[in-house]
């Protein structure tokens, strides 16, 4: 279940990855598996060679792209969340949120 983000927010999203670039968006998020994470961002591109090149910078394996709704991404929880969004300068979205 994901909230804690509006519409504008989410096509802002949805705009910067279907124009090929680099996009976070981080929201609270609620899953029994991950009982410890209150958040996730995705990180979404549709050229997929760009977002798995990235990734690699970090130890993302491009088997772990999402292609959900044409917008591929990365789910970042825990600590590749916080460790990825403070590199990216984006620290401030999990402020946002705790």
């Amino acid at each position: 279940m994901a909230f804690g983000i509006n519409r504008e927010e989410l096509r802002s999203w949805k705009d910067a990855v279907s124009r090929g670039e680099i996009s976070f968006l981080t929201h609270y998020w609620l899953d029994e598996r991950f009982p410890d994470c209150k958040t996730v961002t995705k990180v979404g591109c549709n050229d997929v060679e760009k977002l798995v090149q990235w990734g690699k910078q970090y130890g993302l394996k491009s088997e772990w792209i999402d292609f959900k709704e044409n917008y591929p991404h990365f789910d970042l929880v825990g600590h590749y969340e916080q460790n990825i969004l403070e590199a990216e300068g984006f620290s401030d979205q999990l402020k946002k949120f705790t």
